[in-house]
């Protein structure tokens, strides 16, 4: 400490005699660069519903003179992908630097210490393996070099416990223990290694530090001139909030007025910038430009003995050269600044005094602020941006960094009806809910709203983005003077329809569902509800009411209930069901039973009666086919048989007698294997002549009979 306060001693010195000394004859040298960098304020703010937000500084700079900006190490990695700066007058950019600090982990691997950031006791003490400790306990103090640190089970009486026992050898080679429990002190005797742990606790204690990185924009140039720098930064993401003014006259016309929530966070004051919000998400990513990055290379041992070889090397396959192309940017700018003007509803500081003795307030006249609020206008101007849409504030906005504020940016008469809305999803009460149009002329983003009618709360919600004209329900809170109740019949009818083409039938029949609404209104006035009805795929409305509109998922029929009465809403729907069958797999008992739960038809059994009498015919051909070929496998059974018997009686006295038995026998089964193989034969090409016939009816039948 003494030594780096005798340098500073020393660095003023040398200060105050380079001030006192006389300047130098010869000639004059260049303006030094300003001690202290000016900061570069910003002056137009663009935040996006993805969590970036674009912006831009602008400021004056004379000769060459240096600017700063500060960011956080997260917004740093952004900057450095998208930071564009630009010398409006006669100079150039020389050069941007910054503040990089490698990671904590890597700080700490330099050390000669092997600690990390989350070291324990035990950890630290063998991480000083051989160094001198002094270790006082209740015992008195130990001096000696550290051995090990080791986690052991002790027992204490009736309780066992585990704790770290510290092993030291002493100035006398002797081995000594100490258990480290509480009232246990440890002292580093060795200096070096004392000011080494200093290091290690700094560097720790560092990393609490406030994230701030300062960029140093560097200019070379004459005269004074503009600097304009713009880039792109995660910010948080801007809400947006509605209110919904439904007047109790009906003359006047609601308003829907909008807020944006806007939050800086970036460590930097917004003074009087101008102000746009961004209904979108355009892409972006991050990636760690601002942190060193270290490759990983490979340990290779050192050879006993290393030498060198001689090596060969591949020859040139393709020759080449590239070279490096930059774009010149291009921008125009005013050297005047947007004209300035009062802040919309967003201050920096608190104006305003206490006096002494305050009047009464005067009564609040409900009728004056409703004038202002229909007379109100909007404080954005909307437009926009390919599929993107701009909200840009008319006035300039401060917000002093780690503050947010409310931003108005619409503020419009819209076309609302008030109405019920019942779904299943919310069970038997139905929803209080606006169908509201949007006649602003903006596209409205999502977010949260809140009806005030009759100058009092009455519900909020959540609204979807809403393009110009489009309109949508927005429920807000529970009906309790209606009840709704849902009855469902479904049935299925008979065939509608039959159809016969390229050998395949199909019966088409129809399922029909009705479903009954039962709403009752206990209230005074007329409601009018909006009924929710599913949208199901295949099915089709076939009831005389039509939905007043149809979402992707629901259908919604208005119904009118008038004061302490019940209604009912009838929704019908249909869709086919088709069953497909092979009209040469049918067979006349089939046809019968299918007919006869289907209900009787001529046509029908009029075109398939060809086919099911050729199918028969084929039928009894095949039967009579498998017939003979049965017989035939049993004759060459009984031809097996004999052949076996004249083995056996070979050589007998009665071997004569049954070889010419068994000759007549085989003569009469071959005659007529012969007239079996004719028959079959025959049969076969009757066959084939059926079934071409078959398949030419099934072929050629074509039929649809409609009911």
């Amino acid at each position: 400490m003494n030594r780096l306060r005798s340098l500073a001693a020393v660095a003023a010195l040398l200060v105050a005699a380079r001030i006192a000394a006389p300047e130098a004859q010869g000639p004059p040298a260049p303006a030094p660069r300003a001690a202290s960098p000016q900061k570069l304020p910003v002056a137009r703010v663009v935040l996006y519903k993805n969590g970036v937000g674009f912006f831009e500084h602008v400021g004056r700079v004379r000769g060459s003179e240096n600017v700063t900006i500060d960011f956080t190490s997260g917004q740093l990695n952004d900057v450095l992908k998208s930071l564009t700066t630009l010398d409006l007058g006669n100079g150039r950019i020389t050069g941007v630097t910054y503040n990089s600090e490698a990671p904590l982990s890597r700080r700490l691997e330099a050390l000669r210490l092997p600690l990390d950031e989350s070291t324990t006791l035990a950890q630290f003490l063998g991480a000083l393996r051989g160094a001198r400790l002094e270790v006082r306990t209740a015992g008195g103090p130990l001096l000696g070099r550290v051995l090990s640190v080791e986690r052991k089970t002790i027992t204490e009486g009736t309780r066992t416990m585990e704790v770290d026992v510290l092993s030291l050898i002493t100035d006398a080679g002797e081995l000594q223990t100490v258990d480290l429990k509480s009232g246990t002190s440890i002292r580093i005797v060795e200096r070096d290694l004392n000011a080494e742990v200093g290091r290690y606790l700094n560097l720790v204690a560092s990393a609490r530090d406030r994230d701030i990185r300062r960029m140093v924009i560097s200019t070379a140039g004459t005269g004074e001139r503009q600097l304009y720098v713009s880039y792109v930064s995660e910010v948080p993401i801007w809400k947006t909030t509605y209110r919904i003014v439904v007047p109790a006259g009906a003359q006047a016309k609601p308003v829907l007025q909008g807020w944006a929530i806007v939050d800086n966070t970036i460590g930097e004051d917004w003074n009087n910038v101008e102000l746009s919000l961004v209904a979108g998400a355009p892409q972006s990513f991050i990636q760690q430009l601002s942190q060193p990055y270290y490759g990983r290379r490979p340990v290779v041992p050192l050879p006993q003995s290393a030498q060198l070889t001689p090596q060969t090397h591949q020859s040139t396959l393709v020759t080449g050269s590239q070279e490096a192309t930059a774009e010149k940017m291009v921008m125009e700018a005013s050297a005047a600044g947007a004209p300035r003007g009062r802040t919309a509803g967003v201050a920096g500081g608190v104006v305003g005094g206490m006096p002494m003795a305050a009047p009464p307030p005067p009564a609040f006249d409900r009728t004056v602020a409703r004038e202002a609020m229909s007379r109100a206008e909007a404080a954005a101007e909307g437009r926009e941006l390919g599929d993107l849409f701009e909200y840009k504030l008319k006035e300039r906005v401060t917000i002093r960094k780690d503050q947010s504020a409310l931003v108005p940016i619409v503020q419009a008469p819209v076309d609302v009806e008030k109405v019920s809305l019942w779904n299943e999803s919310v069970g038997a009460r139905p929803l209080r809910a606006l169908w509201l149009t949007n006649s602003t002329g903006l596209t409205l983003d999502g977010g949260s709203f809140t009806v005030l009618e009759d100058d009092t709360f009455n519900g909020e919600g959540l609204v979807n983005p809403l393009k110009p004209g489009e309109r949508r329900l927005l429920s807000y809170a529970s009906d309790l003077a209606m009840t709704v109740d849902t009855r469902r019949e479904t049935e299925r009818q008979q065939w509608t329809r039959v159809r016969v083409s390229r050998g395949v039938m199909v019966y088409q029949n129809e399922e029909r569902d009705r479903r009954t609404y039962t709403v009752r209104n206990e209230d005074a006035k007329p409601r009018m509800l909006i009924i929710e009805h599913p949208v199901r795929a295949g099915w089709k409305l076939t009831s005389t009411t039509a939905p007043a509109e149809t979402s992707a998922g629901f259908y919604r029929f208005r119904v009118a209930v008038q004061p302490r009465s019940t209604t009912t809403l009838a929704v019908e729907e249909a869709r086919p069901v088709e069953t497909q069958y092979a009209v040469s797999s049918l067979t006349r008992d089939q046809v019968a039973l299918f007919i006869k739960q289907q209900g009787p038809d001529p046509q029908i059994e009029q075109a398939l009666q060809p086919i099911l009498a050729k199918k028969e015919e084929i039928a009894l051909l095949d039967s009579e086919i498998s017939a003979r070929k049965a017989e035939i496998g049993q004759i060459f059974q009984d031809q097996e048989r004999l052949r076996e018997n004249l083995k056996a009686l070979k050589g007998s006295a009665a071997e004569k007698g049954l070889v010419e038995r068994y000759t007549r026998q085989l003569d009469d089964q071959e005659n007529r294997l012969q007239v079996l193989r004719r028959e079959i034969a025959e049969r076969e090409a009757k066959r084939q002549q059926g079934q071409a016939a078959l398949d030419k009816l099934i072929e050629g039948l074509t039929l649809e009979i409609k009911r």
